[in-house]
């Protein structure tokens, strides 16, 4: 059906609106989904028991959080009753609400039909005035016209109370409230240096609205960690607009402390975010920093798959020394013409500084690794022990350092290394092999277990 059209001035709600003078709007978004609203307006109020009603919400709050506070009267307003309205207009909801009343269509063909409306599944069944009962084809549908807006519908999604106050005339108005589908992640982008031995990394923030609700000028904080709250059943989402990116410029924009057992980030300007949109801002500026580039082989996981890493350590020696919020890195290099082509990309958990960050690129092209367990045997009853080999293969044409893990159960001792090994945990032993260009190195040593 092409159109709906709403005669004799249906859109007039009934029942006071809270007045639209916006004053500060307050955003604190959490990377689980979840963002905390703090929206100030001049609200007119009445003496007296009466309905005040605040619009413009987000369709995704939880009804539950809300607080209300009058900000310079807080002791002479009393809150009677506390609702949230969420029935909003639009084609199916007027259709229903027009059961059982008479409604007029015309079709494509320009003919008039008028009746009372019986139902609206697999089509219009309409009751005719003679008696008659006609059913149209709802993609033959043209026109409808309803005399009024049903009752129980509305534009926007509105917080409702009922109050019984002491005041009238203008007063701010604050409201506070959590609401879900809104969520936020950093992005880093890495340049590797020529030599692999450093990185160009950025870091960007990106907030993915889907509340319901655009923010106009909001003072935007963003919380870094893993706070605990109780999951409810995912609400229905609402349809979505075109998706619109906004990129900020790289100069830093954010400013960071650490708050209770999290870190805070302060958007140094206010900023809009506005509903069913991902918008991107600068978290730092640009930072060179000092890395490596690590070899690791886990025969036991990998097979003959040798990974290769980029790692780095989180501090300002190194070039850093900032806390990074978990999320997505993404490694570039630039190629003999100067082009930057994709080498990777890896997630990384959030990262205090001066901890190490270490980033899963791949798989190398031109080393192989292969475990063999070449003996397993029973010293005593309760002693076992194997014989193990590592083959490192490297046919580059330079040089590489591979490090070898091994998992080790149990009470385990390792005999006879042909290699120096470290324990780097109750089950894990590194080895540190160096593996010359075009050249095969062999790692054995056996495991006792008891």
């Amino acid at each position: 059906m092409n159109m709906f059209r709403l005669v004799a001035g249906c859109l007039l709600l009934v029942g006071s609106w809270a007045a639209a003078g916006r004053g500060e709007v307050g955003l604190t978004v959490y990377n689980n989904d979840l963002a905390l609203v703090k929206d100030v307006r001049q609200l007119d109020f009445t003496t007296g028991v009466n309905t005040l009603k605040f619009t413009d919400v987000a369709a995704a709050i939880d009804p539950t959080s809300v607080s209300f506070t009058v900000v310079d009267a807080p002791e002479r307003v009393q809150i009677l009753e506390q609702n949230f309205q969420y029935d909003l207009v639009g084609a199916d909801k007027i259709l229903e609400k027009y059961i059982d009343r008479p409604i007029q269509v015309v079709t494509k063909e320009d003919k008039l039909f008028e009746g009372t409306l019986l139902s609206v599944q697999g089509g219009l069944t309409l009751q005719e005035p003679e008696g008659g009962i006609r059913i149209i084809n709802r993609e033959n549908v043209r026109d409808m016209s309803f005399p009024v807006l049903p009752d129980g519908l509305i534009t926007r999604p509105t917080l409702v109370w009922l109050l019984d106050s002491e005041i009238s005339g203008k007063h701010p108005g604050e409201v506070r409230y959590l609401t879900r589908q809104i969520n936020w992640h950093a992005e880093y982008v890495a340049t590797v240096t020529s030599d692999d031995k450093g990185l160009n990394l950025a870091g960007w923030v990106s907030i993915d609205n889907r509340s319901g609700a655009t923010y106009e000028n909001a003072r935007l904080k963003l919380i870094a960690g893993d706070v605990h709250t109780i999951q409810e059943p995912k609400q229905q989402r609402w349809p979505e607009a075109d998706m619109m990116t906004m990129r900020a410029a790289a100069a830093p924009a954010f400013e960071e402390k650490a708050f209770f057992e999290y870190h805070l980030y302060t958007l140094t300007r206010p900023a809009t975010v506005r509903d069913n949109e991902t918008k991107q801002l600068s978290l730092f500026a640009p930072a060179d920093v000092r890395a490596a580039k690590v070899f690791t082989y886990d025969g036991a996981r990998d097979g003959q798959k040798i990974k290769v890493n980029v790692e780095f350590k989180n501090s300002a020696e190194a070039g850093l020394g900032l806390p990074l919020p978990k999320g997505k890195i993404r490694v570039m290099k630039a190629d003999d013409d100067g082009s930057l082509e994709f080498v990777g990309e890896d997630e990384i958990d959030h990262t205090p500084k001066d901890e190490k960050v270490r980033v899963y690129l791949g798989n190398a092209f031109d080393i192989v690794g292969e475990r063999t367990v070449k003996d397993r045997r029973n010293v005593t009853k309760y002693i076992t022990e194997e014989d193990i080999e590592v083959s490192l293969r490297n046919r580059k044409e330079e040089a590489v350092t591979i490090t070898v893990i091994e998992h080790l159960w149990g009470d385990w001792q390792i005999l006879r290394p042909s290699h120096q090994h470290r324990q780097k945990d109750a089950n894990t032993a590194e080895f540190d092999l160096a593996v010359p260009a075009g050249q095969e190195v062999l790692l054995t040593y056996t495991a006792r277990r008891q």
